[in-house]
């Protein structure tokens, strides 16, 4: 860093929802420390905020008077230029703020805020005759300690709130504020011992154990510690206590004698393993593909990977991954759900040892911020979920899209609500880095750019190891019912091919994309119906725990006895979730091993990994779970999926849901038979000759990606439309549809029939507030679309600016997914 003239004023970003970044004055004294990327302490609106510096000016013509920053927090930048540069595309791109942006892309530890504290009036004179009697507790208080938090004022008290005792402290010049920047990151200390510089030499060590030889304690730690040191001259000090029992008592005694040193250290909370084994062999299929993605690579630098289920992409991917190694590259590999690809991070660990690190949501803050660092510095391969995108790489050279057609991607709140796939093609193409789609099942967007040729397109029709496609059996639920081949919601048919199955010591998966017990509980008199306070549905019922649960706002109620309206003691279950699946298999089956995997029995930190541990060890015969199931299973012993209803996904009201079908059960069925023998896959369905069910059979994706475009350029749909969703919410209906029917005009005077709604949704209430959407399709003209965007932004400003709409709240979805 340097000190110019330039370093008058900085502008930072916040971390929060504001339409502008803010530009402050910088301290003569502070001018050499501030750069590009640096966290500053800003005041604003009588808070405080770290922001990142992105602009220095010697001098600058503003609207407003100038603040000063505070203070400079980092030594150096913890962003590089070409992450403002793209959280700047993200902002534009999806609609949002570049301070919403931020506040996502930070890790939370990374994010500093402010908290109001109490200090005694300077004017204070210790008079306390006018005050009540919490007023005079807290102003002893504060005539002791100096000062005090909010929260420490209501412990004091007792009391929920206590604004309105603080204002009155204020107005009577007892007390004033203070804001206090908070850091939430936190390194983590561990102690350490080592040898002083007298006794380093170890073969020296016999005069120290003459100075202890009358304490037992003292001996056995430097006893402890000459065994564990193994040519090391640091121990943890914890590893001294559990192998010779001594207390901090001892240790400090040797310190006292000049044996021994201790001191805290800060290290990493990540945890690397070692590699313990070499890649597997390549296929004649997988290395013809290396070939062709190589081709497409030096010409495109995209590349769509469509290869069946089975058929050995994870091993093109490490190929990949060793090559962009050899040539000093970052490898991001993204994962549509962490947590749920257990296998793939275990297998890449194997092969590349303490080089990978993995990043998603189930970690906290301290942790983000340390893998944080370790990309900036640059750590080789980054297995992350879609909020991986945003870590600062210093020479990424190589992007895996895993499952490339996941729904998990999208982001759906808060803003930026961004798909981590396209914002990982356009990373790529800024900082010319090589990435590549996987998946077994594309999105039509994917393939319709490869078959466009915007995309290279490499595919993998078989199975590693000549293994057959698993071979899938529809059995009409309608007709079984009919001829009373049924046990429940059990087709004759499924439980004779699992009973094989486990006759054969084979294992099962059984899905059904809905948890819970029962969808609903109904009064068989009346027709009561348990439903949500807060959401337009019914509460779903959760054996395991006996209550009512709604899956959209977490309100729940203990299952009732009796009927609410009518008094009935009979209540009749509705339909069927993965709990009632997992009891009645259990009946059927009851000398089995049966366990349930969806989001009610992973909720824990490693919760899945002991399911799949278990799985994979064969201590489990029946696994039933939702689509939690499709991804990531890789195991060699799973002789029979059976699909509970197929129609579920089908009936759904989206435009892509035949294809979301599609995947959801292609993936599924490919869980079968992976190794040596063919799979078995029974899909139980009311619709037999539906043509999503049939290309699933077929495994025919070609037929589904035709029939699906000529449906979509029929009801101009994407990916030859764009699409923007527009949702309005309020707590009063009438409120949210005057607006929704103004905002739809106003757009529609521009667009005309573009524009689409406003229209009340399926769920029409969901946390109190009413909605009502609007959808904008758009022919893919750049510049259309930049116009529409605007007009929107626009169209939102003049709605929170008009009477009786101000509290009216706008979610603007840009590509919904």
């Amino acid at each position: 860093m340097t000190d110019t003239p330039k370093n008058n004023y900085v502008t930072v970003i916040l971390p929060l929802a504001v339409p502008k970044t803010y530009t402050y004055q910088v301290p003569s004294e502070m001018r050499k420390d501030v750069d590009f990327g640096i966290r500053v302490e800003v005041p604003l609106r009588n808070k405080l905020y770290s922001g990142i510096i992105v602009e220095l000016h010697e001098e600058i013509n503003l609207e407003y008077k100038t603040k000063y920053i505070l203070s400079v927090i980092d030594d150096e930048p913890i962003i590089h230029y070409y992450q403002y540069e793209f959280w700047q595309w993200m902002a534009d791109y999806y609609c949002c703020t570049i301070g919403e942006v931020m506040h996502v892309a930070l890790p939370g530890g990374l994010r500093l805020s402010s908290e109001t504290r109490l200090l005694l009036h300077d004017d204070f004179q210790d008079d306390f005759s006018n005050l009540t009697d919490n007023e005079y507790i807290v102003a002893e208080a504060l005539s002791i300690r100096n000062e005090l938090t909010i929260e420490e004022v209501k412990d004091l008290l007792n009391k929920k709130t206590v604004y309105p005792l603080i204002r009155s402290l204020i107005d009577k010049n007892i007390v004033t504020l203070k804001e206090k920047l908070l850091p939430k990151y936190k390194p983590k200390m561990v102690g350490f011992i080592r040898l002083m510089p007298t006794y380093e030499d170890q073969t020296k060590l016999a005069p120290a154990f003459e100075l202890i030889k009358r304490s037992d304690h003292q001996t056995n730690a430097l006893l402890a510690y000459v065994s564990l040191s193994r040519g090391s001259n640091e121990v943890p000090r914890s590893a001294i206590y559990e192998l010779s029992g001594a207390s901090i008592g001892a240790l400090r005694a040797l310190e006292k004698k000049g044996i021994v040193d201790l001191y805290d250290k800060e290290v990493s909370r990540l945890v690397y393993e070692a590699a313990s084994s070499e890649l597997p062999t390549l296929s004649t299929e997988q290395i013809n593909a290396l070939s062709n993605i190589d081709g497409f690579f030096k010409e495109k630098k995209i590349c769509l990977l469509h290869g069946v289920t089975g058929s050995g992409k994870t091993r093109v991917y490490m190929e990949l991954i060793k090559n962009a190694i050899s040539e000093g590259k970052q490898i991001l590999y993204l994962l549509p759900e962490i947590a749920l690809t257990t296998q793939i991070v275990s297998r890449l660990q194997l092969v590349f040892g303490e080089d990978v690190v993995v990043f998603h949501s189930r970690m906290n803050n301290n942790e983000r911020v340390e893998l944080w660092k370790d990309a900036l510095i640059g750590k080789k391969i980054i297995l992350g979920a879609r909020s991986s995108l945003f870590l600062p790489f210093s020479n990424l050279g190589l992007i895996i899209v895993d499952e490339e057609h996941d729904p998990s991607y999208k982001q759906n709140d808060p803003a930026p609500r961004y798909n981590a796939r396209d914002c990982a093609v356009y990373l790529a193409q800024k900082l010319e880095a090589k990435i590549i789609l996987g998946t077994a099942t594309p999105s039509i967007e994917s393939y319709d750019n490869a078959i466009e040729n915007r995309y290279g397109l490499v595919e993998l029709t078989e199975r590693h190891g000549k293994v057959a496609m698993p071979d899938i059996e529809i059995v009409d639920l309608k007709k079984a019912q009919k001829t009373g081949k049924v046990n429940g919601y059990f087709s004759l048919r499924l439980i004779e091919v699992i009973n094989t199955a486990l006759v054969n010591k084979e294992q099962v998966l059984l899905f059904q994309n809905r948890r819970g017990y029962a969808p609903s509980l109904q009064c068989t008199i009346c027709g009561w119906k348990g439903e949500c306070q807060n959401c337009d549905v019914t509460l779903t019922y959760h054996k395991f725990f006996d209550e009512l649960k709604c899956h959209y706002c977490g309100y729940r109620n203990k299952n009732p006895r009796q009927c609410p309206g009518c008094g009935n003691d009979v209540l009749e279950e509705v339909g069927v979730g993965t709990e009632r699946i997992q009891d009645d298999i259990r009946k059927i089956f009851p000398d089995v091993v049966v366990k349930r995997m969806d989001y009610d029995t992973v909720r824990t930190k490693n919760a899945y990994t002991r399911i799949l541990e278990d799985f994979g060890s064969r201590e489990i015969d029946i696994l039933v779970g939702t689509q939690m199931i499709t991804k990531g299973l890789d195991f060699d012993n799973i002789g029979v999926v059976g699909v509970l209803n197929a129609d579920n996904s089908l009936r759904f009201p989206d435009f892509r849901a035949g294809e979301r079908t599609f995947q959801l059960l292609t993936q599924v069925a490919g869980r079968a038979g992976r190794r040596k023998k063919q799979g078995k896959v029974v899909i139980q369905t009311y619709s037999p000759s539906h043509p999503v069910i049939m290309e699933i059979m077929n495994n025919n994706f070609q037929r589904m990606y035709q029939r699906e475009s000529i449906e979509r350029k029929r009801f101009v749909y994407p990916p030859y439309f764009r699409m923007i969703f527009i949702q309005l919410k309020h707590k009063k209906p009438r409120v949210v549809e005057d607006a929704a029917r103004y905002m739809a005009h106003q757009l529609r005077e521009q667009l005309g029939n573009r524009v689409v709604g406003p229209a009340q949704p399926g769920v029409a209430r969901v946390k109190s507030f009413y909605l009502q959407n609007i959808i904008i399709k758009i022919e893919k003209k750049a510049k259309m679309i930049s116009y529409i965007k605007s007009l929107i932004l626009h169209q939102r400003t003049v709605l929170k600016t008009s009477d009786g709409f101000k509290s009216v709240l706008m979610k603007i979805d840009v590509d919904p997914y």
